[in-house]
């Protein structure tokens, strides 16, 4: 961690141990010397942990003040930013943000723009945007990604870790094995050219990820060493992300499922599914579709044919104008997918490109992307949701959220690939169609 903290350069120092929340006075008088501090926290991690930085603060002689959000249940909302950078101008302080991942967020992009920076402590290891250059945020009824610094330090107090509520452990888990799709996803984009793998991102996350999962036995039980692993990958992949500067290493359509029934206002039994749940049941489907692909020879497709039927920019727009119609931010699909059309010449390079060296390439993927089973199997075992029901939302409409994936972000995905070879609708019904893992 040490080293790629070093080459990242955004995070200057993580500490990450039992009893690692003494630390906290001596990392702050190092990094921010003469300073003010003020504890932003929540009513439940308050009693968890922000109340003992706050006291650890002010016996230490750190002039230190707290603020505790007084809403019990929020969202990475824009109303929250504004909330956060008011108590940092009434205090002249600089954040110590204890929390899990909203908390972050939220005293990240408020700290930002203000011009400062700000010390992170976890209190649980449920999210990977703790270290990421970027915080995300719901403003005008979209989720978007405010590009922004990282904490200066962060702290993750193993005991701490380990007495969070379970299923934000479990989460944190679920978004670390998303990575798993979302490389397969990363390749896909390089082999066409539009967004080269970066080494030493991919290395700093996609080197270690499948031993940080093995012990999904254990993240139920929340072994010590578990919930380290957990806490280190989330780490790590902030840290993936300060060196590509992009969320390109560690997210692709799987997120987007997500950030659909975030932009949705979905709940389910009266309240917010956690970002891990919702991310799991998108990671499974994404590995369902790997599955489905990677049956198909695509060494015998018709380049010419396919061209031929490439649809035209202004045919896509009206197309994702239509499906989006009556989404909360209709302008999101015509928007992105027009960033993400490429010419036909493009897409002839694309699909020669992949025509020759399917055979190589599909032996690429299936080493690293996952199977449906066995990442179901993980899942079911560590605690995680794998059914769309299990988080709210019917079969029937998640596989009809998947059109909607293809088309809301301008980044290359495996729908786009499919669309190309156009295969899209017959993996479609491999995965929801009758028989399908996902049979809706």
């Amino acid at each position: 961690m040490d080293k790629a903290l070093e080459m990242a350069g955004q995070t200057k120092a993580a500490e990450v141990s039992q009893g690692a929340l003494k630390s906290t006075p001596a990392l702050f008088k190092k990094f921010f010397p003469g300073e003010k501090a003020v504890v932003i926290t929540d009513q439940f991690v308050w009693t968890a942990a922000g109340e003992a930085v706050y006291n650890i603060m002010n016996a230490e002689g750190v002039p230190c003040e707290k603020f505790v959000i007084p809403d019990k249940s929020f969202h990475a909302e824009w109303k929250y930013v504004e909330m956060i950078e008011d108590v940092l101008k009434q205090y002249d302080a600089i954040a110590i943000a204890v929390g899990s991942g909203v908390i972050n967020d939220v005293c990240k992009l408020a700290s930002h723009r203000l011009g400062k920076r700000y010390i992170c402590i976890a209190s649980a290891a449920s999210a990977d945007g703790y270290t990421a250059s970027g915080s995300a945020i719901v403003k005008d009824g979209s989720k978007q990604t405010f590009i922004c610094p990282t904490p200066l330090v962060i702290i993750g107090d193993s005991d701490v870790l380990r007495n969070a509520p379970a299923r934000l452990t479990v989460a944190g888990y679920a978004d670390l094995a998303a990575k798993v799709p979302a490389s397969g996803e990363w390749m896909i984009a390089d082999l066409f050219g539009t967004e080269p793998i970066n080494p030493p991102a991919w290395s700093a996350i996609h080197d270690m990820l499948p031993e940080l999962l093995a012990d999904a036995q254990g993240v139920a039980e929340r072994s010590v060493k578990a919930v380290e692993n957990v806490f280190a990958g989330l780490a790590m992949s902030g840290v993936a992300m300060q060196i590509a500067n992009d969320t390109r290493p560690v997210s692709c359509a799987e997120h987007l499922y997500s950030h659909i029934l975030d932009m949705t206002g979905h709940t389910f039994e009266d309240r917010i599914v956690l970002h891990g749940f919702q991310v799991s049941v998108g990671t499974v489907t994404m590995c369902a579709f790997f599955d489905e692909l990677l049956k198909m020879d695509l060494t015998q497709i018709d380049v010419d044919k396919c061209v031929a039927a490439w649809p035209t920019k202004e045919q896509e727009i009206a197309r994702a104008t239509e499906l989006f119609k009556n989404f909360p931010v209709p302008e999101l699909g015509p928007t992105e997918i027009s960033k993400k059309w490429q010419s036909p010449e493009e897409v002839r390079e694309q699909l020669t490109r992949v025509k020759q060296t399917w055979p190589e390439f599909r032996e690429k993927l299936r080493q690293q992307v996952y199977t449906y089973e066995k990442m179901r199997d993980l899942f079911v075992t560590a605690g995680a949701p794998v059914e769309p029901t299990q988080i709210g939302v019917s079969r029937a409409q998640w596989a009809s959220n998947t059109h909607l994936v293809q088309l809301m972000r301008w980044r290359i995905n495996l729908f786009d690939l499919a669309k190309r070879v156009q295969i899209f609708d017959t993996l479609h019904a491999r995965v929801f169609g009758k028989g399908g893992v996902l049979e809706a």
